[in-house]
């Protein structure tokens, strides 16, 4: 197999810059694709489970001292809950939008507030921030928290069609040494969640295939600032497929051949939109960094049953759904328990799982679970494998992120 390149020498290459179990995946009808507001696909909230606190247990009596940013069309910054975690207290939020803002703060019970992130990172009695603004600014984001000495978690991606930009954050994290998570709601979904406590555990050995989907009907548009949304190019926004390998291995990916396909609907069409994409859909093919392959799915014009799925093969055994292998007596698996009046939330209920992880990260002192080398081999492998659709399924090299 072929050694792994260095960041450095892979962006001179390709030239790339800032330009028991049943699980399935939600069902939607085409009636169903037009947005409400403050809702989109993913955001169902999961039934409450009355057992969901029953063994939860503090491990402080501490409260983590939070900001939060980011309250467009899907209502983000207040959808994960740190308003109602024990640990947390939400000093202050921002929004660009004065009436945006005011509704940030009254879903979070929160009286302060800022007119930016810019001026929200001065506050010095905040320790952490959730970044819940638009995708191209995530990183940039981040990285300011982080020189203000403060913690960051961030919705997904972690960057934004630049490898320059994850070097840059990769930086950010390592010479800071603030914590860093990434809000991949896959990673929480309760069969990715299954398949990575049975992979650990040593139930499949390494995998030889794995596939991740996530199909999102894009027939009307989300409203988003500046129309970022518009026209994407389905590969920059990767994470929730891509987990359904990273985030059960922890690995990442070595090498795509990815082939796109021209979408019908006009939004989509390379004339319409800011980036010039022409792709509704692109399958890219990734070598993995245990030798195996993936296939990983994302489209944005295809209709009918939508959401995000993933399946894996290994040596020892399958989890399409349910294990299936070698092994005939499995532990049982079961998410986290939640703080008492965390709610699961949205996305699969895993939204109150990734707040749970990412406080228990900072009041235990540790590496939260999706953190910066996970968060950036889930993110860029989408963006080399647009350039490859680009360039007609051309095979070329992705950068490895590691902490060591």
């Amino acid at each position: 197999m072929n050694p792994l390149p260095s960041r450095r020498s892979f962006l001179q290459a390709v030239g790339l810059s800032a330009a028991a179990f049943g699980f399935h995946g939600s069902v939607y009808g085409q009636e169903k694709n037009l947005p409400k507001e403050g809702v989109i696909q993913g955001f169902e909230q999961a039934e409450d489970d009355p057992n969901t606190s029953k063994d939860w247990q503090p491990v402080s009596d501490r409260k983590v001292r939070m900001g939060i940013v980011g309250y467009g069309y899907c209502r983000f910054g207040a959808a994960f809950g740190f308003q109602d975690h024990p640990n947390v207290e939400v000093v202050a939020v921002s929004d660009l939008f004065a009436d945006r803002c005011d509704g940030l703060a009254k879903a979070c019970r929160c009286a302060k507030t800022y007119p930016s992130l810019e001026e929200l990172v001065k506050d010095e009695t905040i320790e952490a921030v959730f970044v819940a603004t638009d995708a191209p600014s995530h990183a940039r984001h981040c990285i300011d928290v982080m020189k203000h000495g403060k913690h960051v978690c961030t919705a997904v991606p972690a960057v934004y069609g630049s490898v320059e930009d994850a070097d840059r954050l990769f930086e950010a994290v390592k010479s800071t040494g603030r914590k860093y998570m990434m809000f991949e709601t896959s990673a929480f979904h309760a069969d990715c969640h299954a398949m990575r406590k049975l992979y650990n555990a040593g139930f499949f050995g390494k995998l030889v295939y794995s596939e991740g989907e996530y199909f999102h009907y894009a027939v009307s548009v989300i409203p988003s600032y500046k129309d970022w949304r518009v026209g994407v190019p389905p590969q920059w926004y990767p994470t929730h497929s891509n987990a359904y390998y990273t985030c059960v291995t922890g690995g990442g990916f070595t090498e795509v051949s990815c082939m796109g396909m021209p979408s019908v609907i006009e939004a989509l069409q390379p004339q319409n939109n800011r980036y010039k994409n022409p792709f509704g859909t692109e399958i890219a093919l990734f070598r993995t960094t245990e030798g195996g392959m993936a296939r990983m799915a994302v489209s944005w014009d295809t209709p009918g049953r939508s959401g995000e799925m993933g399946r894996i093969r290994g040596q020892k055994g399958t989890f399409y759904n349910k294990y299936d292998g070698l092994e005939k007596r499995l532990p049982k698996v079961t998410r986290p328990p939640l703080p008492p009046g965390v709610a699961a939330g949205g996305h699969e209920g895993s939204h109150g799982h990734l707040t749970e992880e990412f406080i228990r990260s900072i009041l235990e002192d540790r590496t939260p679970l999706i953190d910066i080398a996970w968060a950036l081999n889930l993110t860029v492998p989408g963006v080399v494998a647009h350039q490859s659709a680009l360039n007609d399924g051309e095979l070329m090299k992705v950068p490895v992120y590691s902490l060591g």
